[in-house]
């Protein structure tokens, strides 16, 4: 009789294992999906360096560099090599967004007219400029909470290190690489991605 009660105990404890697996949810494909969705550049509108409006949805299908700038920063002749990356592989789909941010040393203390200015009669800038933002801190613009957060880019957290901090997006809209601020984009590391 105590067999009896051993085995019928242990056959009620497998039927209510295997009714727990079954009702446990299963995450389908598509949960998985929404999981492991991550947001895109192509959501944000900003405002250019004349006021007008910028739709980054415009530049679907395109590279995208997005650069934090400064007129008064040691780094500030990287404007001439942007501008010649520009010139050389816009018409083969590649656009530069700067961004003019003074959370470095206060080193783009200007005027959204100052910086156009600067911009056009010391490096002959021709790619979209856009106003001046913070990209760091507790005002940081939106933009740069999805370039440099993980769980609205899907591809790893970082910081504005300082002024000329590149983020490569792809084509569809997403960030692929983070470059530092010193490394030019004539070298391999940004120049490959760019040819690719």
């Amino acid at each position: 009789m105590r067999k009896f009660a051993l085995l019928a105990c242990g056959l009620m404890l497998m039927v209510s294992c295997q009714n727990q697996a079954q009702t446990k949810p299963v995450a389908s494909k598509s949960d998985n999906k929404k999981a492991m969705a991550k947001e895109t550049i192509y959501q944000f509108k900003v405002k250019d360096l004349y006021g007008e409006e910028f739709d980054f949805a415009s530049l679907k299908g395109k590279k995208v560099i997005v650069v934090n700038t400064a007129s008064k920063c040691g780094l500030t002749p990287q404007y001439k090599d942007l501008e010649a990356l520009y010139k050389q592989y816009k018409d083969k789909g590649l656009v530069i967004v700067g961004f003019p941010a003074n959370n470095f040393a206060e080193q783009e203390p200007g005027t959204s007219k100052e910086i156009a200015t600067f911009c056009q009669q010391n490096y002959g800038v021709s790619f979209p400029m856009m106003d001046k933002i913070s990209v760091k801190g507790s005002d940081m613009a939106p933009l740069y909470k999805f370039l440099t957060e993980k769980s609205k880019n899907g591809l790893e957290d970082s910081e504005v290190q300082w002024n000329f901090q590149k983020y490569l997006i792809n084509e569809k809209g997403e960030l692929v690489k983070v470059i530092a601020p010193k490394t030019l984009v004539t070298e391999p590391e940004v120049l490959d991605w760019v040819k690719s």
